[in-house]
């Protein structure tokens, strides 16, 4: 293990600047992970009931507090999978140097070592970055931790390294280099649906078993529920994505008529799961959003219409701006991840792009496929998604019982595609480069 981190650390000191991008944005993803652990604990290590002159009080309560806590360590989800986003783009540009390993006698599984620890080298800058300007904002602020909380700080600049080594591993788990330079990806046939519809049936079942329980345990039970619930509908909309593609795919292949729909159906027929890979924490953040827009409005109108509105209404409208806040951060860490799942995937298929442009396949046609390959899947999936956060918040305005149905969450999916089209469009500009003709003399 030694021997592969002393690797690569001479191969992060020697980067070119077309790995330069990648580490930094590995850098950046690390640096937002560890402002949201150190924030979750700072907030997490508060004691007792307190007077801070910040968010109206929000903060003043262990009870507040704790949510807050936890809702900043949610986020720490889709930084990871934007971290294991840059880890598979960066396994491509590194094709000669990792071929020239496997000549010297590295296995595959070495290699994926070395990446992995190519990817904690970066995060590391990352995570001694975002300390120190977590402790500069302490200090402006005026507020200082107990020493265990600096203990805690330096474990959380320690662990993140770790965990994206660890994520790093796992994304490049399929990636297999041979000793001449070329990288391949296992497909994994029916795994994935199998490993998914017993998550489904697990989620099913831990659903209905609170359904059950929930008149007898009360208002105890319900954020349980609504995290099966969210749990529940994100799995589902994951196996859209791939049973999805999978279908699209066989069925467009042999029915397209326009050659962009027809490259993008062969692809996807060819690695139907690779979207619902780059689109997992995506899903997840549809149904949270649309859930919360619903819940929002509903709350809203209940607060507003009351006879006796509540004396510190501030209090409520911060605490709803806060988590909105987070869901946004939540969405666009995901685009960002999306984005870089597009670059990957054009990037890993430049010499078969190359060879298309050169048979004459124009390149508004390869960039049409490029963005279908994204939209097809993704929307029935999204709509799975916007139906579960919608189940979600109709339950509460249900509960909260004042008549109002917010019809403004149904077009969050809508939205939310439009920004996927957008996130895949950053990677045309890489398109062009790679698809060009002269491509061909590298591979």
């Amino acid at each position: 293990m030694k021997a592969d981190i002393r690797v690569a650390w001479i191969l992060a000191r020697a980067a070119g600047p077309r790995e330069r991008w990648r580490t930094s944005l590995t850098s950046l993803g690390a640096l937002s992970a560890t402002g949201f652990a150190l924030a979750a604990i700072t907030v997490a290590a508060i004691p007792g009931q307190v007077s801070i002159p910040y968010a109206h009080g929000l903060l003043d309560r262990p009870g507040e507090r704790a949510g807050i806590a936890f809702s900043l360590v949610l986020l720490l989800i889709p930084v990871l999978a934007f971290l294991g986003q840059c880890a598979r783009i960066g396994a491509v540009h590194r094709d000669r140097r990792t071929a020239g390993m496997r000549l010297a006698g590295a296995t595959a599984r070495q290699v994926r070592r070395i990446a992995g620890a190519e990817s904690a080298l970066a995060c590391l800058v990352g995570s001694v970055t975002g300390l120190g300007v977590f402790a500069v904002l302490l200090a402006v602020t005026g507020h200082s931790p107990r020493p265990l909380v600096w203990a805690a700080f330096g474990a959380v600049v320690l662990l993140v390294p770790l965990l994206a080594a660890a994520v790093s591993v796992l994304a490049l788990r399929r990636v297999i280099s041979s000793p001449l330079g070329h990288f391949r990806r296992t497909t994994p046939g029916r795994g994935r649906g199998t490993v998914l519809g017993f998550l489904l049936a697990a989620l099913l079942i831990a659903t209905a078993a609170l359904l059950v329980l929930l008149p007898r345990g009360g208002a105890a039970l319900m954020p349980l529920l609504v995290l099966a619930l969210v749990l529940l509908t994100g799995a589902g909309a994951l196996w859209t994505v791939g049973a999805s593609a999978a279908l699209i795919g066989r069925k467009l292949t042999h029915r397209a008529k326009h050659p962009s729909v027809l490259i993008a159906a062969a692809r996807l027929a060819h690695d139907p799961w690779a979207a619902a890979r780059t689109h997992a924490a995506l899903l997840l953040v549809t149904v949270v959003g649309v859930a919360f827009t619903g819940v929002r409005g509903v709350l809203l109108a209940e607060l507003t219409g009351r006879q006796y509105p509540p004396g510190n209404l501030a209090f409520y409208t911060t605490g709803i701006d806060l988590a909105g806040a987070a869901v946004l951060t939540a969405l666009a860490i995901s685009l960002c991840g999306l984005a870089v799942g597009a670059a990957e995937s054009v990037a890993t298929r430049r010499s078969g792009l190359a060879a298309q442009a050169a048979a004459g396949v124009p390149h508004r046609v390869l960039a049409m496929a490029t963005l279908l390959e994204t939209a097809l899947p993704l929307a029935p999936a999204l709509v799975l998604a916007g139906a579960g956060g919608a189940v979600v918040y109709l339950a509460y305005a249900a509960v909260v019982g004042n008549g109002f149905v917010p019809l403004l969450p149904l077009l969050v999916p809508f939205a939310i595609h439009a920004a996927c089209l957008l996130a895949a469009a950053t990677s045309l500009p890489l398109l062009r480069r790679v698809s060009h003709p002269s491509e061909l003399r590298f591979t």
